[in-house]
């Protein structure tokens, strides 16, 4: 998971590579020049479909900090999911509880990396793609999975996310 020879990953990324190495995860974590703050530039830096892009969002339920991983081709129906997760009202959380949640700030949100592990459900969408794309810790960074990886990483449960 080390960058490669000569350069250092910004904190937060060397974190989420570490928690990935431990995992047993093979794909290493990469610093773009260009920014993957959002799914569509994250898909353009990388020359993928936006689709395969698993943006990392913080949502807060009876308030308590959840993460949906959701597929950058659509947005998450919070009253749809909520009713489909068994979960109270979902509201997005604003950035500083973002960073509070996860030590991470909105752009750059990863699965994984948190200072603590979030009830985090996998948009069943991303399940449509072999290779997936998910950022590291930084609007920088970002790393390589699968479909079911993301599933065993975070210990999520498989719902569509969509209306």
């Amino acid at each position: 998971m080390a960058p490669q020879e000569g350069t250092t990953l910004p904190t937060r990324s060397a974190e989420v590579a570490r928690v990935l190495a431990e995992a047993g995860v093979t794909g290493e974590v990469r610093e773009l020049a260009a920014s993957t703050r959002t799914a569509a530039e994250a898909a353009e830096a990388l020359g993928c479909e936006v689709g395969a892009i698993a943006n990392s969002l913080v949502f807060l339920s009876d308030e308590e900090a959840v993460l949906v991983l959701t597929s950058g081709r659509h947005k998450v129906d919070t009253t749809a999911l909520a009713a489909r997760w068994g979960r109270g009202k979902l509201r997005r959380a604003t950035p500083e509880q973002v960073r509070e949640a996860t030590g991470q700030a909105i752009g750059g949100v990863a699965p994984v990396g948190h200072p603590r592990v979030l009830p985090t459900v996998v948009d069943a969408a991303l399940g449509d793609y072999p290779r997936l794309w998910a950022a590291a810790g930084t609007p920088h960074t970002v790393f390589p999975t699968t479909f079911d990886e993301l599933l065993r990483l975070t210990g999520g449960v498989l719902l569509p996310v969509g209306p």
